[in-house]
């Protein structure tokens, strides 16, 4: 029986439910007067505090992904990117993901770290390895990582996520700082979310893979992870453990999108309302080649117009949750997601265990292939050249701006007077000490642009005060 408040993994991804909704969904996919309704509902308000926006449920959401007509679809797209606009301006958050441990017991038919690959080379790194692909990355200009390592209680216990934290954080390299540490592990205990939130990580991320219960079990045939229910709750023990922000995820590709997308939406709709605050993020990966993986095997695979669709159907469904599309997509399905709603991007990302510290790209240990390949400097000048700001700010995470916080902030408009500048201030950081000279170019007469479009004078008169600083000094790290 379907239960949004319920703690029990069947009853707020009720199956039925799910099947109810797309027999609803393609019911009414033609309902162009509901559709109508549904985007008039989504747009973004103005009021006098800053903005408001009402969502869609998963039902709703379902008619939009369901409907084919391309007059609509277009009109879906303009909604999602108003949406983006109003709550997240031009910003584009960067990050890249750091690979400690490719070492897991658990038996995943759709990744290569699975136990039974046995010609993949498994590695973990030291503490003094983790430095070295730290300073790599604050080299190229990083400031926020996603850690990411197999499920492997001996080799990658909670001690040494914990220890390889406290290593990232130690790290402080000419005018480089990783501020902040994003948790990509496997399902754990509320105690252990309690350690990770001690040691200062910013959002816990875990991917659900797949949300039919049967499939999932399916493709978790053994290890720990095979147990749909410890995993599908994972975030309400993040959440008791006093971690704020999680991320959300499914792996496209594995079972019907239709039911994913769903699933997904119950998900965050259940930690509303059992939490009061939806997810942080939601990410949208698709099932890559990878080694001792075809993705030709999965027989969901979803073309870039429907992938595309989708992001524009849960930017419109959940207006206030950042959006992530990685280096998986290639640059070109990246720029068409960035006009329906993406907010964070990585850049330059190797999925290989100690494959910063590497002149050529490894694939040994690689997790997936890479699409798109370009250096930060390029994404970065990509970015500006497309009309975005790329951000590499923290500050929300270290002011404690975070949970139902940040979605105030995020709601109110706020973010205009605070998020706004603080991107254009680690921008400069960027350019001052990592950029070539053409991406400076282009990025110092953005910022000039930009600057203008802070509407309190006093933040607009500080940032240009804290800019010039950082351009004549090694002064930084300045924050609203």
């Amino acid at each position: 029986m379907y239960n949004v408040k319920s703690l029990k993994a069947d009853e707020f991804i009720d199956h039925q439910e799910i099947l109810d909704t797309i027999e609803y969904a393609e019911a009414n996919k033609n309902n162009y007067e509901l559709i109508d309704q549904l985007l008039e509902k989504a747009r973004p308000v103005k009021t006098a505090e800053g903005c408001v926006c009402s969502g869609l449920s998963h039902r709703e959401a379902a008619v939009l992904l369901a409907c084919d007509e391309p007059k609509y679809i277009e009109k879906m797209y303009k909604v999602a990117q108003e949406i983006k606009d109003a709550f997240y301006g031009n910003r584009i958050v960067l990050f890249a993901p750091l690979y400690l441990s490719n070492y897991c017991v658990n038996g995943c038919v759709y990744c290569p770290y699975h136990l039974k690959n046995k010609h993949i080379a498994r590695k973990k790194l030291t503490q003094e390895e983790v430095k070295a692909e730290v300073i790599a990355l604050q080299d190229m200009g990083h400031k926020r990582l996603a850690i990411e390592a197999g499920e492997d209680p001996v080799n990658n216990p909670i001690e040494y996520i914990l220890e390889c934290i406290d290593t990232i954080y130690s790290i402080h390299h000419k005018n480089g700082d990783i501020r902040r540490v994003n948790v990509n592990i496997a399902a754990t205990t509320v105690e252990n979310y309690r350690k990770l939130k001690e040691a200062g990580i910013g959002t816990y991320i875990l991917f659900q893979e797949t949300y039919n219960k049967k499939s999932y079990e399916e493709l978790h045939p053994t290890g720990p992870k095979h147990d749909y229910a410890y995993h599908t709750e994972a975030m309400d023990r993040a959440m008791e453990g006093g971690i704020d922000d999680v991320g959300l995820g499914v792996l496209f590709g594995l079972e019907s999108y239709k039911y994913e997308f769903t699933g997904l939406l119950m998900h965050a709709e259940h930690l509303e309302a059992v939490h009061g605050v939806g997810p942080h993020t939601i990410s949208v990966p698709r099932v890559k080649h990878a080694d001792d993986i075809d993705p030709d095997v999965f027989d969901n695979s979803i073309p870039d117009e429907m992938f595309t669709k989708i992001a524009a159907c849960i930017r419109i469904a959940v207006p206030y949750t950042g959006m992530i599309i990685s280096t998986r997509e290639s640059e070109e399905v990246r720029r068409k997601m960035l006009q329906v709603g993406i907010s964070q991007v990585s850049g330059a990302s190797r999925t290989s265990v100690g494959g910063y510290t590497e002149k050529e790209r490894p694939h040994d240990t690689e997790q997936f292939d890479v699409s798109d390949q370009r250096t930060l400097d390029e994404v970065v000048k990509w970015l500006m050249e497309t009309g975005h700001i790329p951000s590499f700010c923290t500050a929300c995470y270290r002011a404690g701006r975070t949970g139902d916080r940040f979605m105030s902030l995020c709601k109110t408009g706020q973010i205009i007077n605070c998020c706004h500048p603080n991107a254009l201030m680690t921008l400069t950081e960027y350019l001052v000490d990592y950029a070539s000279e053409e991406t400076k170019k282009v990025g110092y007469k953005m910022i000039e642009e930009e600057l203008k479009k802070i509407p309190k004078e006093n933040v607009r008169k500080t940032a240009e005060e804290n800019i010039e600083a950082i351009k004549n000094s090694n002064r930084r790290d300045f924050r609203f």
